[in-house]
């Protein structure tokens, strides 16, 4: 029988060599921008944006909290909600689940509790009196928490991702919101991951199919013409 698919390619390319590929394609199609945006800033919690500190953290753009206090500070002064959520569990990390038994060591993700150093928000991070704060549990910054009615109650058509990690949190966030049917955009200097394989192969797979993966400038600007 003639094979009519495509086996798998492996053409020696980095994962930084085929999204740079991607997004130098002029025809590639975009979901754009609706009317009204919010911000979903992902984990943007010590344990993850600390270098100094934790073993667990990463840093791929150096001005990566920068972007992000940019375009939620933009988005803010239009009335568009900011969002921040981060991960913590109690003390018997019970509310992990399944997640939360595949290692057991003081850097282990369900060992990030309540209140501790690594639960909180980078103090980098503006945040503003009236955006919605709240720790989730599980990797996507919709599951089991009020962001999905908040969203529709602001009447909200896009959302924006950022934060960590591109390949877990942020790429499950934006898989979630575009099955909720929200326009989804990821600006690529915003996120970050602890290795360029794991950040460049997962931007180029939610550009291809589940986000518009974009320039923070664009988002800048589509924002400042709002102003």
């Amino acid at each position: 029988m003639a094979q009519i698919g495509t086996k798998m390619v492996e053409d020696g390319r980095t994962a930084r060599q085929i999204f740079e590929e991607l997004m130098a394609n002029p025809a590639r199609k975009k979901f754009g921008f609706g009317s009204k945006l919010a911000i979903v800033n992902v984990d943007v919690q010590q344990a993850y944006t600390r270098t100094d500190m934790f073993k667990t953290a990463y840093e791929t753009d150096p001005r990566q909290i920068e972007y992000i206090n940019t375009i939620s500070s933009l988005a803010r002064a239009e009335g568009m909600p900011v969002i921040w959520s981060r991960v913590a569990y109690k003390n018997d990390a019970s509310d992990a689940g399944v997640w939360g038994t595949r290692t057991d060591t003081e850097d282990s993700l369900q060992n990030i509790r309540y209140g501790s150093p690594r639960h909180e928000f980078d103090p980098r991070c503006e945040i503003g009196s009236d955006d919605l704060c709240y720790t989730k549990r599980m990797p996507s910054a919709f599951f089991e928490t009020q962001l999905a009615s908040y969203l529709t109650w602001h009447k909200v058509d896009t959302v924006i991702v950022t934060g960590g990690s591109t390949s877990g949190c942020v790429r499950a966030t934006a898989v979630d919101a575009l099955s909720y049917g929200y326009r989804t955009i990821v600006p690529i200097e915003t996120c970050a991951d602890k290795h360029e394989s794991y950040h460049f192969a997962n931007l180029t797979d939610l550009q291809i199919k589940y986000a518009d993966v974009e320039p923070v400038s664009t988002v800048i600007d589509w924002l400042e013409a709002h102003g």
